[in-house]
């Protein structure tokens, strides 16, 4: 498997964020050569980062295609179409097409595709960057094991990596695609909360982030549900349960759901455009 991916010349159509994080912890990883990626973006605001990581930048899409047979489409969902009538006429039977475009379906890109063109629709988010991803993928009709177990291990140093049913990518969007951010304005909230009780702002961001480290490593070793780990914080009139009653006052819970379920509802709605 790792010698056949280093054989695998990696493309990419978009330079933002996204193709940053994916193609960064690709990068990282050590798995494809950097001489063997291309990516490409309409103008050279974006390119730099990828130059100079040694990868090989373009302004034609198309030439994308003709150099690299693993496609990542990393453009704003509203522009698929265009891409997509734009590289149409290149693809081929060897290219595997990766959506990582925000509620653009399966269903979508497939009419938009050559038939017959292997599809797969993934939802990043940016910790891909630091290989600390959660990414989850779906297969379209003509896309097989083979191309699922490709994406699996040309991901499997960015951190997650898991097949689910499309229905789900969406939903993912909205925890995790979305959900970095939540955390972030927790943080932030942690540590200000700091700040204003006395401690130095740089400590107390640096608390702040490792707490949220350690917390998030508990759940994951222990298999516990937050909600037993969150007991075991507590004890009888302690310091802890006096900040959760403030937390549960505030609504923390329900708005927090509430941000899930309207940033699920906002990818759905892209793919409406």
């Amino acid at each position: 498997m790792a010698a056949a991916m280093e054989e695998k010349r990696i493309g990419c159509i978009g330079a933002g964020k996204m193709a940053r994080g994916v193609l960064g912890g690709i990068i990282a990883a050590g798995k494809v050569p950097v001489k063997h990626i291309t990516v490409s973006a309409p103008s050279d605001t974006n390119l730099g980062y990828f130059q100079d990581q040694g990868c090989n930048t373009t302004h034609s899409n198309v030439s994308v295609l003709y150099k690299c047979d693993i496609i990542f489409l990393a453009t704003k969902p509203h522009l698929i179409p265009t891409v997509m009538a734009e590289i149409s006429s290149a693809v081929t039977s060897n290219h595997v097409i990766i959506s990582m475009a925000a509620g653009v379906s399966l269903q979508r890109l497939e009419k938009l595709s050559p038939p017959g063109t292997k599809i797969l629709r993934m939802s990043p988010n940016l910790p891909c960057l630091i290989q600390e991803g959660a990414v989850v993928f779906s297969r379209g009709s003509c896309a097989e094991q083979q191309e699922a177990d490709m994406l699996k291990g040309l991901l499997s140093e960015c951190g997650m990596c898991e097949e689910t049913p499309e229905s789900y990518i969406d939903i993912h969007t909205g925890l995790s695609g979305s959900g970095v951010a939540y955390v972030y304005m927790f943080a932030e909230a942690l540590a200000d909360g700091a700040v204003k009780m006395g401690m130095p702002s740089d400590l107390s961001r640096r608390i702040a982030a490792q707490t949220l480290l350690g917390a998030a490593k508990m759940i994951l070793e222990t298999g516990d549900h937050p909600a037993k780990l969150r007991s075991d914080v507590c004890t009888p009139g302690g310091t802890t349960i006096h900040g959760l009653h403030e937390l549960e006052k505030g609504g923390l819970r329900a708005t927090v759901m509430n941000a899930v379920e309207a940033a699920t509802q906002r990818a759905r709605e892209l793919d409406r455009y």
